[in-house]
Protein backbone atom coordinates (compact mmCIF):
# COMPACT_ATOMS: atom_id res chain seq x y z
CA UNK A 1 0.00 0.00 0.00
CA UNK A 2 1.23 3.42 -1.14
CA UNK A 3 -0.23 6.67 0.61
CA UNK A 4 1.17 10.11 0.10
CA UNK A 5 1.16 12.31 3.26
CA UNK A 6 1.56 16.56 3.28
CA UNK A 7 5.22 16.53 5.23
CA UNK A 8 6.15 18.82 7.76
CA UNK A 9 10.14 18.35 7.70
CA UNK A 10 11.10 21.75 9.59
CA UNK A 11 10.29 23.32 12.70
CA UNK A 12 7.24 25.96 12.65
CA UNK A 13 8.42 29.06 14.51
CA UNK A 14 6.50 31.27 16.65
CA UNK A 15 2.76 31.96 14.86
CA UNK A 16 3.69 31.12 11.24
CA UNK A 17 0.85 29.92 8.96
CA UNK A 18 2.37 27.09 6.70
CA UNK A 19 0.21 26.37 3.64
CA UNK A 20 0.84 22.97 2.01
CA UNK A 21 -1.36 21.08 -0.75
CA UNK A 22 -3.95 18.23 0.61
CA UNK A 23 -3.70 17.32 -2.73
CA UNK A 24 -5.73 13.44 -3.42
CA UNK A 25 -3.27 10.92 -2.60
CA UNK A 26 -0.98 8.82 -4.87
CA UNK A 27 -2.90 5.87 -4.19
CA UNK A 28 -5.75 5.36 -1.15
CA UNK A 29 -6.69 1.91 -0.06
CA UNK A 30 -10.34 0.23 0.40
CA UNK A 31 -11.50 -2.28 2.96
CA UNK A 32 -14.96 -3.99 2.77
CA UNK A 33 -16.59 -4.09 6.60
CA UNK A 34 -20.58 -5.00 6.49
CA UNK A 35 -21.04 -4.79 3.44
CA UNK A 36 -19.56 -1.17 3.22
CA UNK A 37 -16.64 -0.12 1.14
CA UNK A 38 -14.43 1.70 3.47
CA UNK A 39 -11.72 4.34 2.14
CA UNK A 40 -8.53 4.59 4.21
CA UNK A 41 -6.33 7.87 2.95
CA UNK A 42 -3.47 9.83 4.46
CA UNK A 43 -4.15 13.22 5.31
CA UNK A 44 -1.06 14.75 7.45
CA UNK A 45 2.03 13.86 8.13
CA UNK A 46 4.74 15.21 10.85
CA UNK A 47 7.57 13.48 12.88
CA UNK A 48 6.57 13.37 16.00
CA UNK A 49 3.75 10.88 17.89
CA UNK A 50 -0.01 12.63 17.09
CA UNK A 51 -1.06 11.72 20.69
CA UNK A 52 -4.19 13.60 20.89
CA UNK A 53 -7.02 15.38 18.51
CA UNK A 54 -10.26 16.94 18.97
CA UNK A 55 -11.93 19.04 15.97
CA UNK A 56 -13.03 22.54 15.85
CA UNK A 57 -14.98 21.81 13.19
CA UNK A 58 -15.42 19.27 10.90
CA UNK A 59 -12.85 20.88 8.63
CA UNK A 60 -9.78 21.69 11.40
CA UNK A 61 -8.23 19.46 13.84
CA UNK A 62 -6.61 20.66 16.62
CA UNK A 63 -4.09 17.82 17.70
CA UNK A 64 -1.60 17.65 20.26
CA UNK A 65 2.17 16.18 19.59
CA UNK A 66 4.11 14.24 22.34
CA UNK A 67 6.91 16.78 22.91
CA UNK A 68 5.24 19.33 23.69
CA UNK A 69 3.10 21.28 20.99
CA UNK A 70 -0.48 21.86 19.99
CA UNK A 71 -1.51 22.55 16.42
CA UNK A 72 -4.36 23.66 14.32
CA UNK A 73 -4.98 21.43 10.88
CA UNK A 74 -7.04 22.60 8.16
CA UNK A 75 -8.16 19.48 6.39
CA UNK A 76 -9.75 22.10 3.34
CA UNK A 77 -7.05 24.44 3.10
CA UNK A 78 -3.97 22.52 4.24
CA UNK A 79 -3.70 25.63 7.01
CA UNK A 80 -1.62 24.32 9.63
CA UNK A 81 -0.87 26.89 12.78
CA UNK A 82 1.21 26.61 16.12
CA UNK A 83 -0.98 26.86 18.74
CA UNK A 84 0.95 29.49 21.32
CA UNK A 85 1.00 29.75 25.01
CA UNK A 86 1.20 26.25 25.93
CA UNK A 87 2.60 25.05 28.96
CA UNK A 88 5.70 23.61 29.75
CA UNK A 89 5.89 20.07 29.52
CA UNK A 90 8.76 17.42 31.02
CA UNK A 91 8.41 14.76 28.38
CA UNK A 92 9.29 11.39 29.98
CA UNK A 93 9.39 7.97 28.58
CA UNK A 94 5.65 7.38 27.71
CA UNK A 95 4.43 10.80 29.14
CA UNK A 96 4.82 13.53 26.79
CA UNK A 97 1.39 16.17 25.89
CA UNK A 98 -0.97 13.78 25.92
CA UNK A 99 -4.74 14.42 25.33
CA UNK A 100 -6.69 17.20 24.20
CA UNK A 101 -10.69 18.39 24.43
CA UNK A 102 -12.62 20.85 24.01
CA UNK A 103 -15.24 22.10 26.66
CA UNK A 104 -18.67 20.80 25.58
CA UNK A 105 -19.54 24.90 25.46
CA UNK A 106 -16.29 25.67 23.70
CA UNK A 107 -18.53 27.79 21.44
CA UNK A 108 -19.23 30.01 24.34
CA UNK A 109 -16.20 29.59 26.52
CA UNK A 110 -13.36 28.92 24.26
CA UNK A 111 -12.07 26.56 27.14
CA UNK A 112 -9.49 23.40 26.08
CA UNK A 113 -8.64 20.77 28.07
CA UNK A 114 -5.24 19.16 28.27
CA UNK A 115 -3.75 16.62 30.25
CA UNK A 116 0.23 16.27 30.11
CA UNK A 117 3.22 14.92 32.44
CA UNK A 118 5.23 17.27 34.52
CA UNK A 119 8.68 17.02 36.77
CA UNK A 120 7.23 17.73 40.06
CA UNK A 121 10.04 16.71 41.87
CA UNK A 122 13.47 16.22 40.49
CA UNK A 123 13.61 12.59 38.83
CA UNK A 124 9.72 12.33 39.92
CA UNK A 125 7.32 12.59 37.05
CA UNK A 126 3.90 13.21 37.48
CA UNK A 127 0.50 13.89 35.41
CA UNK A 128 -1.67 17.15 35.11
CA UNK A 129 -4.69 18.29 34.03
CA UNK A 130 -5.16 21.64 32.93
CA UNK A 131 -7.25 24.32 31.03
CA UNK A 132 -6.63 27.55 28.94
CA UNK A 133 -8.55 29.75 26.85
CA UNK A 134 -7.97 29.36 23.22
CA UNK A 135 -8.43 32.54 21.11
CA UNK A 136 -6.66 34.13 18.34
CA UNK A 137 -4.32 30.28 18.23
CA UNK A 138 -3.50 31.13 21.71
CA UNK A 139 -3.81 29.28 25.10
CA UNK A 140 -4.60 31.83 27.83
CA UNK A 141 -5.97 31.83 31.28
CA UNK A 142 -4.21 28.60 32.45
CA UNK A 143 -6.07 26.86 35.00
CA UNK A 144 -4.48 23.75 36.52
CA UNK A 145 -7.09 21.63 37.67
CA UNK A 146 -4.98 18.52 38.85
CA UNK A 147 -1.71 17.06 39.53
CA UNK A 148 -1.37 13.92 40.40
CA UNK A 149 0.63 13.58 43.65
CA UNK A 150 2.87 10.83 42.80
CA UNK A 151 6.87 10.39 43.55
CA UNK A 152 7.82 8.18 40.28
CA UNK A 153 11.11 8.09 38.29
CA UNK A 154 9.17 5.48 36.18
CA UNK A 155 8.37 6.04 32.81
CA UNK A 156 5.33 4.18 32.48
CA UNK A 157 1.46 4.77 32.41
CA UNK A 158 0.81 8.35 32.82
CA UNK A 159 -2.79 8.32 31.42
CA UNK A 160 -4.67 10.38 30.59
CA UNK A 161 -7.47 10.89 28.39
CA UNK A 162 -9.79 12.99 29.45
CA UNK A 163 -14.00 12.82 28.83
CA UNK A 164 -16.81 14.72 29.92
CA UNK A 165 -20.13 13.86 31.07
CA UNK A 166 -22.13 16.80 29.60
CA UNK A 167 -23.27 17.45 33.46
CA UNK A 168 -20.52 19.87 34.24
CA UNK A 169 -18.07 17.28 34.91
CA UNK A 170 -14.79 15.90 33.49
CA UNK A 171 -13.44 12.33 34.15
CA UNK A 172 -9.99 11.61 33.35
CA UNK A 173 -7.70 8.18 34.46
CA UNK A 174 -4.66 7.79 35.92
CA UNK A 175 -2.10 5.13 35.72
CA UNK A 176 -0.13 3.07 38.01
CA UNK A 177 3.11 4.90 37.47
CA UNK A 178 5.11 1.63 37.74
CA UNK A 179 3.83 1.72 41.79
CA UNK A 180 1.11 -1.42 41.20
CA UNK A 181 0.32 -2.05 44.58
CA UNK A 182 -0.54 1.93 44.79
CA UNK A 183 -3.74 1.18 42.49
CA UNK A 184 -5.69 -0.46 45.38
CA UNK A 185 -5.22 2.16 48.12
CA UNK A 186 -7.39 5.14 48.16
CA UNK A 187 -4.64 7.46 49.61
CA UNK A 188 -2.88 7.62 46.36
CA UNK A 189 -3.79 8.52 43.19
CA UNK A 190 -2.21 5.86 41.21
CA UNK A 191 -4.57 3.65 39.34
CA UNK A 192 -7.56 5.41 39.19
CA UNK A 193 -10.20 6.90 37.47
CA UNK A 194 -11.08 10.74 38.67
CA UNK A 195 -13.93 12.86 38.47
CA UNK A 196 -14.07 16.72 38.47
CA UNK A 197 -16.21 19.75 37.95
CA UNK A 198 -15.15 21.18 34.81
CA UNK A 199 -13.44 24.22 36.86
CA UNK A 200 -11.42 21.40 39.06
CA UNK A 201 -13.68 21.29 42.33
CA UNK A 202 -14.53 18.21 43.58
CA UNK A 203 -17.79 17.15 43.76
CA UNK A 204 -19.11 16.32 47.09
CA UNK A 205 -21.36 13.50 45.20
CA UNK A 206 -17.97 11.45 44.75
CA UNK A 207 -18.28 8.03 45.59
CA UNK A 208 -14.99 8.80 48.37
CA UNK A 209 -15.66 12.61 48.91
CA UNK A 210 -16.42 11.47 53.13
CA UNK A 211 -14.12 8.42 53.89
CA UNK A 212 -11.51 9.29 56.01
CA UNK A 213 -7.93 9.32 54.50
CA UNK A 214 -9.32 8.85 50.78
CA UNK A 215 -8.48 11.09 48.02
CA UNK A 216 -11.55 12.82 47.33
CA UNK A 217 -11.56 13.28 43.78
CA UNK A 218 -11.37 9.41 42.80
CA UNK A 219 -14.66 8.49 41.20
CA UNK A 220 -12.95 4.29 40.64
CA UNK A 221 -9.67 2.55 41.37
CA UNK A 222 -7.64 -0.90 40.75
CA UNK A 223 -7.12 0.25 37.12
CA UNK A 224 -3.42 -0.45 35.67
CA UNK A 225 -3.30 1.98 32.70
CA UNK A 226 -6.47 3.68 31.55
CA UNK A 227 -5.11 4.33 28.07
CA UNK A 228 -9.13 5.01 26.65
CA UNK A 229 -11.83 6.55 28.27
CA UNK A 230 -15.63 7.07 26.33
CA UNK A 231 -19.47 8.16 27.01
CA UNK A 232 -21.53 6.13 25.47
CA UNK A 233 -23.77 8.18 23.78
CA UNK A 234 -26.74 6.49 24.36
CA UNK A 235 -26.76 5.48 27.40
CA UNK A 236 -23.78 8.06 28.92
CA UNK A 237 -22.30 5.36 30.70
CA UNK A 238 -18.51 5.96 31.00
CA UNK A 239 -16.36 3.13 29.25
CA UNK A 240 -12.44 2.50 29.64
CA UNK A 241 -10.10 0.56 28.23
CA UNK A 242 -6.25 -0.10 29.60
CA UNK A 243 -3.29 -1.72 28.90
CA UNK A 244 -2.42 -5.05 30.64
CA UNK A 245 0.75 -6.34 31.10
CA UNK A 246 1.25 -9.30 29.27
CA UNK A 247 -2.36 -10.29 28.00
CA UNK A 248 -5.21 -9.09 29.98
CA UNK A 249 -5.68 -5.71 28.51
CA UNK A 250 -9.42 -4.76 29.64
CA UNK A 251 -12.59 -2.89 28.79
CA UNK A 252 -14.84 -1.68 32.23
CA UNK A 253 -17.96 -0.08 32.54
CA UNK A 254 -16.53 2.51 35.04
CA UNK A 255 -19.02 2.97 38.04
CA UNK A 256 -18.80 5.11 40.76
CA UNK A 257 -16.42 3.44 43.60
CA UNK A 258 -16.19 0.23 42.23
CA UNK A 259 -12.62 -1.38 42.52
CA UNK A 260 -11.56 -3.05 39.32
CA UNK A 261 -8.81 -5.33 40.58
CA UNK A 262 -5.44 -4.42 39.66
CA UNK A 263 -3.18 -5.66 40.54
CA UNK A 264 -4.86 -8.39 42.98
CA UNK A 265 -6.81 -9.63 40.02
CA UNK A 266 -5.77 -9.89 36.52
CA UNK A 267 -5.95 -11.90 33.04
CA UNK A 268 -2.65 -10.87 32.04
CA UNK A 269 0.93 -12.47 33.31
CA UNK A 270 4.09 -10.47 34.10
CA UNK A 271 6.04 -10.27 30.93
CA UNK A 272 8.77 -12.90 32.13
CA UNK A 273 5.71 -15.35 32.26
CA UNK A 274 4.91 -15.51 35.92
CA UNK A 275 1.43 -15.11 37.32
CA UNK A 276 0.05 -11.85 38.99
CA UNK A 277 -1.99 -11.56 42.34
CA UNK A 278 -4.83 -13.58 42.78
CA UNK A 279 -6.01 -14.90 40.20
CA UNK A 280 -8.50 -13.59 37.50
CA UNK A 281 -11.31 -12.55 39.96
CA UNK A 282 -12.24 -11.95 43.53
CA UNK A 283 -15.43 -10.87 45.63
CA UNK A 284 -15.73 -7.17 45.88
CA UNK A 285 -13.51 -6.72 42.24
CA UNK A 286 -15.06 -5.80 38.97
CA UNK A 287 -14.83 -8.46 36.13
CA UNK A 288 -14.20 -6.90 32.48
CA UNK A 289 -16.90 -6.49 30.30
CA UNK A 290 -14.58 -7.86 27.45
CA UNK A 291 -10.19 -8.55 27.94
CA UNK A 292 -7.89 -9.39 25.18
CA UNK A 293 -5.54 -11.72 25.64
CA UNK A 294 -2.69 -11.96 24.51
CA UNK A 295 -2.59 -8.13 24.31
CA UNK A 296 -3.15 -5.70 21.56
CA UNK A 297 -2.13 -2.75 23.77
CA UNK A 298 -4.93 -0.27 23.24
CA UNK A 299 -4.17 2.99 23.15
CA UNK A 300 -7.91 5.06 22.68
CA UNK A 301 -11.45 4.30 22.65
CA UNK A 302 -14.23 5.43 20.20
CA UNK A 303 -18.18 4.69 20.55
CA UNK A 304 -19.21 5.28 17.30
CA UNK A 305 -22.55 7.42 16.30
CA UNK A 306 -23.56 5.55 13.48
CA UNK A 307 -23.49 8.90 11.30
CA UNK A 308 -22.12 7.95 8.64
CA UNK A 309 -20.81 4.16 8.39
CA UNK A 310 -24.34 3.01 9.46
CA UNK A 311 -23.68 -0.96 10.19
CA UNK A 312 -21.27 0.67 13.22
CA UNK A 313 -23.46 2.64 15.10
CA UNK A 314 -22.72 1.65 18.66
CA UNK A 315 -20.12 -0.33 18.08
CA UNK A 316 -16.25 0.07 20.24
CA UNK A 317 -13.35 1.56 18.46
CA UNK A 318 -9.99 0.93 19.73
CA UNK A 319 -6.47 2.35 18.06
CA UNK A 320 -3.92 -0.58 18.66
CA UNK A 321 -0.32 -0.19 19.43
CA UNK A 322 1.49 -3.44 19.48
CA UNK A 323 -0.66 -5.22 17.24
CA UNK A 324 -0.87 -2.28 14.88
CA UNK A 325 -4.32 -2.44 13.70
CA UNK A 326 -7.88 -0.38 14.58
CA UNK A 327 -9.83 -3.03 16.62
CA UNK A 328 -13.63 -2.82 16.20
CA UNK A 329 -16.16 -4.57 18.85
CA UNK A 330 -19.84 -4.82 19.16
CA UNK A 331 -21.58 -5.75 22.02
CA UNK A 332 -25.10 -7.18 22.78
CA UNK A 333 -25.98 -6.85 26.63
CA UNK A 334 -22.42 -7.10 27.22
CA UNK A 335 -21.77 -9.77 25.49
CA UNK A 336 -19.35 -9.92 22.25
CA UNK A 337 -21.21 -10.35 18.45
CA UNK A 338 -18.71 -9.35 16.49
CA UNK A 339 -14.65 -8.60 16.73
CA UNK A 340 -12.87 -6.91 13.52
CA UNK A 341 -9.43 -5.79 12.87
CA UNK A 342 -8.30 -3.84 10.22
CA UNK A 343 -5.43 -1.46 9.29
CA UNK A 344 -3.19 -3.86 10.11
CA UNK A 345 -1.25 -3.68 6.45
CA UNK A 346 -0.26 -0.09 6.87
CA UNK A 347 1.98 -1.66 9.31
CA UNK A 348 1.69 1.86 12.18
CA UNK A 349 1.07 1.94 16.03
CA UNK A 350 -2.11 3.54 15.97
CA UNK A 351 -2.34 6.10 18.75
CA UNK A 352 -5.70 7.75 18.85
CA UNK A 353 -8.92 7.59 17.20
CA UNK A 354 -11.76 10.13 17.13
CA UNK A 355 -15.11 10.74 15.01
CA UNK A 356 -15.56 14.11 13.28
CA UNK A 357 -18.56 15.88 14.03
CA UNK A 358 -19.54 14.97 10.68
CA UNK A 359 -19.25 11.37 11.44
CA UNK A 360 -15.82 10.37 9.60
CA UNK A 361 -12.99 8.48 11.56
CA UNK A 362 -9.72 10.02 12.33
CA UNK A 363 -7.20 7.65 13.26
CA UNK A 364 -3.43 8.99 14.44
CA UNK A 365 -0.22 7.19 14.92
CA UNK A 366 3.14 7.39 16.73
CA UNK A 367 4.82 7.89 13.10
CA UNK A 368 3.08 11.00 12.98
CA UNK A 369 0.39 10.64 10.66
CA UNK A 370 -3.20 11.04 10.30
CA UNK A 371 -5.72 8.78 8.55
CA UNK A 372 -9.51 9.13 7.75
CA UNK A 373 -11.95 6.58 7.09
CA UNK A 374 -14.87 7.35 4.85
CA UNK A 375 -17.58 6.07 2.24
CA UNK A 376 -16.05 7.92 -0.84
Amino acid sequence: MRLGFPRISCPILSSLILIFSLRPLESATYFTSDAMKVRVEGVFKTKDVIWGMTFLSAEEILFTEKSGSIFKLNLKSGNLQRILGVPKVHPHGQGGLMDIQLDPEFSKNSWVYISYSIENREQSWSTRIARARLKNNRLTELQVLFTADIQSDEGVHFGSRIVFDGKGHIFFGMGDRGQRELAQSLAHHNGKIFRLHDDGRIPSTNPFAKTKAARPEIWAYGNRNPQGLARHFQTGELWEIEHGPRGGDEINRILPGRNYGWPVITFGREYGGPKIGEGTSKSGMEQPVYQFTPSIAPSSLMIYSGKVFKAWKGDFFSASLVLQHINRLRFEDDTLRGEERFLSDLKERFRHIVESPDGLIYTSTDSGKIYRLSLR
